[in-house]
Formats: structure tokens, C-alpha cells, sequence
């Protein structure tokens, strides 16, 4: 398993000159790949193999320009991506696809695209990483190398590629080191947690071991809406395509703090978990629920934005790094009904007839009378999405064979709430091994 980090470049102009120039190269040569794939498979009939490629566009000038390994690399790259499409046409052919696939397009005419330097090529001198130029760039620059420092906790004889990323007038240095292999011991499959997103409560999270905690959305959500006046008032009275540097340089700090937010909670969650020793955590999601979604212009700039689908995919990918099992369920109806009256929760557009109450329709038995607050038939108050996260365990209940014996009421009323600014380096450290 490999990992990544990712370091801002924060270096001389020189060598920010030098990261535009390779970029720039390697966008052009990823464009000619295309372009004689794309001839190709339209003349021919044929996909090229990466071989192929490496030995027709070996004279290119664009090759010439970077070194031999990362041009490879790109073009490599173009490889992989028509064998994608090779690989979904199959699909639509056979029926398992209703969209038709399209051979791949060309990049954008004098952008910029990733160069990536295999490990081998790339040497540590006194700290820093040396990167060596093609040929071509020597003869005409007079520059065959350029230096980068090292990050202190990473160990370079792990680094397996480097990779630079530009990204609105940045660019990124990735390292890909090997991932040491976790002792995994096995949790109990018992034990669950239900995962219900949401904006406020990002995500509040009920487990049948009698806890059950809220990760607060709000910074989220404020981050989200001092980013979307920014870019209002800097557009206003402006093309609706009008970009410039200060709205990239805005865009990209509003995009740091997304991922930011998404790797604290989604570690926050697995180290609950491993204290816990959870076995699997069950996350409500709809496919395609922000679709052509429309509640209100406010309530849709909220809910689009909000990197929710980005949190759930790295939970996913902790989860199977530290053995615990991921089940994604759809979660409809399961804000209305209640769980403490033992609601049934049918699929969406599925309500069946209840003739034993003389009632056309489903109906639930409790009842939300305020905002974050569900009242059961009983006239028990319990938090609403709590209800909503216990019933998403019990969507799934009798497929893992779950006991919800201890998702009672006093779990529901008052989960524990963790904002995101309190979670401190402390939270790195509990995963080193389970409870």
C-alpha cells in the first residue's frame, strides 16, 4: 500500500520557472499521445501499447524536452486512460452501461499537466532532492538539475515517485512513499457504527456499544459561505467565466481547508472506532442526491459544496487500511420513521399499503417537532439525526446480523459533540494499535 503527502513549492523564481516549463512540456506531449492514439483507433482500429507509444514519440521535441523517464511517464499515462476507455466500451457493449463512452479529449491548450519523477532518477544531497533536466533543457538553459528540500518525517528510501501537481498558480510536490504493513488485529464484528451526514452535524455517528458522538459541520459551513462572497464580490458585474489570480488564489486556500477538514474527521472517526473496537461502520448515502437537487438557492450552495462525498471516500479508505468493514446504505425515510417504536423502513418509492390502520400510505409513528428534535409515539424526545444514524444501522441490521439491544434512548438524546478546531495532533496518536 502507498501513500501520499503533499507539500506546497514555496522556492525561488528560478526554479517556480522551471516547474512552469516541465508542466507546460508535458501538457503539449500528453496532447500529441492523444492525438496519434486517437488517429489510430479511428484509422486502424487498434489501441497502442505503452511501448508502442514511447517508440513513435521518442523524436518529439516536447519528449526531448523533459527527462526520458517522466516523459515516459506521460505518456504512459495517456496509455492507461484509452485502455479505460477500451475497457468501458466492453461494458456498454455487453449492456452493463447505458452511457456511451467517449475516446478521451485533449487538454487544454497551454496548460499544464503533472510530471512525475520515478524514485530511482532522483537523488538526496545534504537534504535536498535533486531533480535532473533532459538533455535538451541543458544544451538550451544551461541548467541540467534543479534542488528541492526534503521533508523531515518522511524516509526517502520509502519514496516510490514524485509528482508535481499545479493547481491554481501552485504547484504541489507529492511523495508516494510505501506504506509500512499495520498489524491488524481483528475487531469485534459485533459492534457498529451508523454514520448520518448532514451540514451542521457533519456527521453524527450512533453505535450499538452505548455512545454515540456529532462532529460539528459549522466551521464547514462557514469556510464554504466566506468563500462564496469572496468570489461574488469579485465577479460582480463581471462574465459569469471571468477568472483572474486572486480568485484562484482564493479558491485554492478554500480547497486546503476542505481537505483539511476531511482528513481530521475521517481520522477522528477511525481512532473512535479503534478505541471502540468497531467492526463495521455503515454510512447513509444516496447516489446522485445532489443531482439537479433544488431546495432553495442558500440550502443548495450549502449542500453541493460540502466535500461530504470526499469524507465518506476516505473513511472508506482508513476502514480497509485498519480492517474495519465499510457497507454503504441508502438512507431514505430514515430521518421520518422511528427508531424507538420499531418503525419499518421501506426503500425509496417502495411505502407499502397499511391496512391494519385503516391508512393509504406508510406513515411513520413519531414525529420531528423541531429543528434537531424527534419526538416518538411515546412522546420520548431523542436527537433527530441520531433517530436518522440508528436507523441506518438498522437498514443493514439483519444483512450483518446486528444486535441493537443497546441503541436506546439515553444513547440518542444527547450524543457527544466534537467540533473541528478541537481536534489536535492527540488524535494522530491513537491508531498506532488497537485498544
Amino acid at each position: 500500500m502507498y501513500g501520499c503527502q503533499q507539500h506546497l513549492v514555496n522556492s525561488s523564481p528560478e526554479v517556480m520557472a522551471i516547474l512552469e516549463y516541465l508542466c507546460t512540456q508535458a501538457n503539449k506531449l500528453t496532447n500529441c499521445g492523444i492525438y496519434y492514439c486517437r488517429q489510430m483507433l479511428f484509422k486502424v482500429g487498434c489501441f497502442l501499447s505503452k511501448a508502442e507509444l514511447d517508440f513513435e514519440l521518442k523524436s518529439n521535441p516536447h519528449f526531448k524536452a523533459m527527462r526520458s523517464a517522466c516523459a515516459q511517464q506521460t505518456l504512459h499515462s495517456v496509455i492507461e486512460s484509452f485502455n479505460s476507455y477500451a475497457r468501458s466500451a466492453k461494458m456498454f457493449n455487453s449492456g452493463e452501461l447505458t452511457q456511451k463512452p467517449k475516446p478521451p479529449k485533449y487538454r487544454k491548450k497551454d496548460g499544464l499537466a503533472v510530471v512525475s519523477y520515478p524514485a530511482r532518477w532522483v537523488k538526496l544531497v545534504d537534504g535536498m532532492l535533486k531533480f535532473p533536466l533532459g538533455k535538451q533543457v541543458k544544451v538550451w538553459f544551461g541548467i541540467d538539475h534543479f534542488l528541492l528540500p526534503m521533508p523531515s518525517n518522511l524516509d526517502f528510501d520509502q519514496i516510490k515517485e514524485f509528482r508535481f501537481v499545479p493547481r491554481n498558480n501552485c504547484f504541489y510536490l507529492e511523495f508516494a512513499p510505501q506504506q509500512p504493513q499495520l498489524e491488524k488485529a481483528k475487531p469485534i464484528a459485533e459492534n457498529v457504527l451508523g454514520i448520518d451526514p448532514g451540514l451542521s452535524n457533519w456527521l453524527t455517528c450512533v453505535s450499538n456499544v452505548g455512545k454515540a458522538f456529532i462532529v460539528d459541520g459549522k466551521k464547514v459551513k462557514s469556510q464554504n459561505q466566506w468563500y462564496n462572497k469572496q468570489i461574488a464580490q469579485i465577479k460582480s458585474g463581471k462574465p459569469g467565466d471571468y477568472w483572474d489570480n486572486q480568485l484562484a488564489v482564493i479558491t485554492e486556500k478554500r480547497n486546503r481547508q476542505m481537505r483539511d477538514n476531511v482528513n481530521k474527521a475521517a481520522r477522528f472517526v477511525i481512532n473512535w472506532c479503534i478505541e471502540h473496537q468497531i467492526g463495521a461502520i455503515v454510512f447513509g448515502w444516496n447516489q446522485g442526491q445532489k443531482d439537479s437537487i433544488k431546495i432553495g438557492k442558500i440550502n443548495n450552495q450549502q449542500f453541493v459544496q460540502i466535500p461530504t462525498a470526499k469524507l465518506k471516500a476516505r473513511i472508506a479508505e482508513l476502514s480497509e487500511q485498519y480492517g474495519i468493514e465499510f457497507v454503504e446504505t441508502e438512507e431514505s425515510y430514515t430521518s421520518k420513521a422511528s427508531f424507538l417504536d420499531d418503525d419499518f423502513l421501506p426503500k425509496f418509492g417502495e411505502k407499502p399499503v397499511c391496512v391494519a390502520f385503516r391508512r393509504k400510505r406508510w406513515e411513520a409513528s413519531g414525529k420531528r417537532v423541531n429543528r434537531g428534535l424527534y419526538r416518538s409515539a411515546t412522546g420520548k424526545l431523542i436527537n433527530a439525526d441520531a433517530n436518522g444514524a440508528a436507523n441506518i444501522i438498522k437498514k443493514v441490521a439483519t444483512q450483518l446480523e446486528i444486535n441493537l439491544a443497546k441503541v436506546c434512548r439515553e444513547v440518542l438524546m444527547l450524543p457527544q459533540r466534537y467540533k473541528l478546531d478541537s481536534l489536535t495532533k492527540k488524535y494522530r496518536k491513537q491508531c498506532v494499535a488497537w485498544q
